[in-house]
């Protein structure tokens, strides 16, 4: 089964995977329909984006370890469109039978998708080469910049001149929720965790100031 918000992208891996000869019995929008279908469908594995509604930042993760308590059996492979760890690696480190995380731009390639489902289902792990590199923490925070994508460099530059969302927003003429996701992401690149003592947005724009 298939659990991503994006109808186009999770219509369009259904096709891939069924014209590879795998069956997709079901597709979900949210991390509430994507338990309930894997209680009712059972399947072998489920493919979940790590970010779905409504706050677009850890549902589908969360579902996923969740799911791995709820079906210890259950295939797991996460897709994001940056990466991700906060509950990624604790999958990986503590269940890594049947687990699989790969970044959205990989799944264009049809071998890469259907091989990864088929490894995952059959008890294997797959990890994205920069997935590893991230989760291993070999980055330095320069190398994190580095990895930034120019709008994220654009969307970190304004902050670092004091701008809210709402300013970036009119600056870069985006949404607020595409704004919202660029900040995510760069928090995430910057191997910047939620932490109740810290500031991440300052830390952000402290090393995009001092790398």
């Amino acid at each position: 089964m298939i659990a991503d918000d994006s109808v186009l992208l999770r219509e369009g891996l259904a096709r891939l995977l069924a014209e590879a000869g795998l069956e997709v019995c079901a597709l979900t929008g949210d991390a509430d329909s994507l338990v309930e279908a894997v209680d009712a469908e059972k399947p072998d594995v489920a493919v979940i984006d790590i970010r779905m509604p409504p706050t677009y930042t850890h549902e589908g993760a969360r579902a996923a370890t969740d799911l791995r308590v709820r079906h210890p059996d259950l295939g797991i492979l996460l897709l994001s469109q940056s990466l991700e760890s906060r509950y990624a690696a604790g999958l990986a480190r503590q269940s890594p039978r049947g687990f699989g995380y790969l970044l959205k731009d990989r799944v264009v390639d049809v071998s890469t998708l259907t091989d990864a489902v088929t490894r995952v289902a059959g008890g294997g792990t797959v990890l994205d080469p920069d997935v590893v590199a991230y989760l291993l923490g070999r980055r330095s925070t320069r190398d994190n910049l580095a990895i930034l994508s120019d709008r994220e460099r654009q969307v970190l530059a304004l902050m670092a001149q004091g701008r809210s969302n709402t300013a970036i927003c009119r600056h870069l003429t985006l949404t607020p929720k595409t704004i919202e996701s660029h900040i995510s992401s760069i928090l995430t690149k910057l191997d910047l965790p939620p932490q109740p003592e810290d500031h991440r947005r300052v830390l952000a724009v402290l090393a995009f100031l001092n790398p």
